[in-house]
This record gives C-alpha cells, structure tokens and sequence, in this order.
C-alpha cells in the first residue's frame, strides 16, 4: 500500500493511510487476532455477517424496484475546512 505525501503535509496522509486500512479491513483483522476466537464463535460470526450482508443486499434491490423508500440524503457537516 502507498501514500503520496504532498507539501509535506503528513497529516493528511496519515489520514488518508487511515482510510485505505479502514476499507481493507486491517484495522477489524488486528483486533480479530489479539485474541482466539473459537471455530463455533468464527461460524457464528461469518453467519451473522453473511445475513447481514443478504440482507443489505435485499435492502438496496427493494429501494432500486421502489418497494421502500430511498434513505434520506446526509448532510454535510457545516465549519469544516475549506477545500
């Protein structure tokens, strides 16, 4: 994995280190191996994960063929700096 940093601002690219790890899951794997999981518990997990994600799925198509409403837009938090 690589971050440019640019104007030697190595704030932002932590923060955008950060992220790349967040999205690839690393920071959920470290806490995952601090300690042992049993297999039971690891089954039980991936089975609510799996559901979870069938259901998100369901969730979308529903909203795509209009069965549900679409959520509501979030709304940019005000103060923040400008870019």
């Amino acid at each position: 994995m690589q971050v440019l940093v640019r104007d030697n601002n190595v704030e932002q690219a932590l923060r955008v280190l950060k992220k790349k790890l967040q999205r690839e899951g690393v920071f959920r794997e470290m806490k995952a191996r601090q300690s042992f999981e049993k297999p039971s518990e690891k089954r039980a997990r991936e089975k609510a994960e799996a559901i979870r994600r069938s259901r998100k799925l369901a969730r979308k198509q529903a909203q795509r063929e209009g069965l549900l409403p679409a959520p509501k837009k979030k709304v940019p938090a005000r103060g923040g700096a400008a870019r």
